[in-house]
Formats: structure tokens, C-alpha cells, sequence
């Protein structure tokens, strides 16, 4: 990995910190499969830090432009999964 995740410095610590597990969690679906609960408890805990839909689309686009894996796609396939299904890009 030689890219950083977005942040916003007036976040606090612990929210920069399950910002960063939420980013980890898309990479990992990308890379091996996440269980579906894990990545909905991590965007729903997203959502109460970046409850702007235009800012969570910005974050997303950086953390696309500079990762290559998409965010919204992996949510969308998540919820078309059942809960104890592997996400898997």
C-alpha cells in the first residue's frame, strides 16, 4: 500500500481511527472477502462520522483515486447479500 487514507483533521482520534479500520475493511473485500456484518458495523459507524452523502462521496473518490477500489460498490453488493455472507470483489 503506498497511499494514505482521506482524513479530516478536526475528526477526533477514535473517529480517525474507525475511518481508517471502515477504508481497511473495503480493501480487505477487495483482496480476500470481509464477513457482511463487519463491513455494515464499519459504514454504519462511517455514516455517524460522515453523515454528509457529498462529503462521504468525496472521501470515497480520494480513497478510489489513490487505492483503486471502490467504496460504493463494495456496499452495494453487500446489501445484496445475507448477513452472514462473505463480501468478495
Amino acid at each position: 500500500m503506498n497511499y494514505s487514507y482521506p482524513i479530516d483533521e478536526s475528526w477526533s482520534t477514535d473517529e480517525i481511527i474507525d475511518v481508517v479500520n471502515y477504508f481497511s475493511i473495503i480493501e480487505k473485500a477487495y483482496e480476500k472477502g470481509v464477513p457482511k456484518q463487519d463491513l455494515i458495523a464499519a459504514y454504519n459507524r462511517y455514516k455517524e462520522i460522515v453523515p454528509s452523502k457529498s462529503e462521504e462521496k468525496q472521501l470515497d473518490r480520494k480513497f478510489q483515486k489513490h487505492s483503486g477500489y471502490v467504496p460504493f460498490r463494495v456496499i452495494k453488493k453487500a446489501k445484496d447479500l445475507n448477513m452472514n455472507d462473505m463480501v468478495k470483489m
